[in-house]
């Protein structure tokens, strides 16, 4: 949402565990129709209060994370905007990752990882820079398959285009994942998840 009225109506973006258990549900109503499941995130994560957490959001999530994982049908997950935590996680298992040219993808947002780390939130640059939350950053960990370019200014500048260029490349991917058998199809995410990220041995 763009007001106040249109934020507290959307939960500020933040699902609750039914949030979960009902997209979980039209995944599995794709998947019985043989239909491609496209995810678009915008998420600064799963909502906090006591309340989802008594109605299981740590469950939902995970349960939707694990039955995503499985879904024998093509998923593409595009994240538009925040794509945070377990909350982006939730909805953001698949084939191919893709991510607006201005958005981030990250554990925490770098003001709750300085306040945690430094206690001090003014060091949200320095956090960010440790999280490497950046759609370049994620591309090099082998997180993210490919940036989607926004016009000048961002997409919001002009929605148009940026429908256009989206279309392109959900299309692209689409066309090459519609193409696999499907026994090639989870093997390949199956690799996919088991690859993301870097790591480094240090000698004891």
């Amino acid at each position: 949402g763009r007001t106040l009225q249109e934020r507290l109506r959307c939960n500020f973006g933040c699902a609750h565990p039914e949030g979960y258990r009902k997209a979980l549900r039209k995944m599995k109503i794709a998947q019985k129709f043989k239909l491609p499941i496209i995810s678009f995130i915008n998420t600064p994560g799963a909502y906090p209060g006591i309340e989802a957490e008594e109605r299981g959001q740590s469950q939902a999530i995970a349960e939707a994370i694990r039955e995503m994982s499985g879904l024998r049908v093509p998923i593409i997950t595009l994240t538009i905007g925040e794509g945070g935590s377990g909350g982006a996680l939730g909805i953001g298992v698949g084939d191919r990752y893709l991510i607006m040219e201005n958005a981030y993808y990250s554990v925490i947002s770098p003001e709750g990882c300085a306040a945690i780390l430094w206690h001090d939130a003014k060091k949200a640059a320095d956090a960010a820079r440790v999280l490497r939350l950046t759609p370049n950053d994620l591309l090099e960990l082998g997180i993210m398959d490919e940036i989607v370019p926004e016009p000048y200014g961002g997409a919001h500048r002009d929605p148009r285009r940026t429908y256009d260029t989206v279309r392109t490349h959900l299309l692209k991917h689409l066309k090459e994942l519609m193409a696999l058998e499907t026994d090639e199809l989870m093997e390949k995410r199956y690799q996919k998840l088991r690859g993301m990220g870097k790591y480094i041995e240090v000698a004891a």
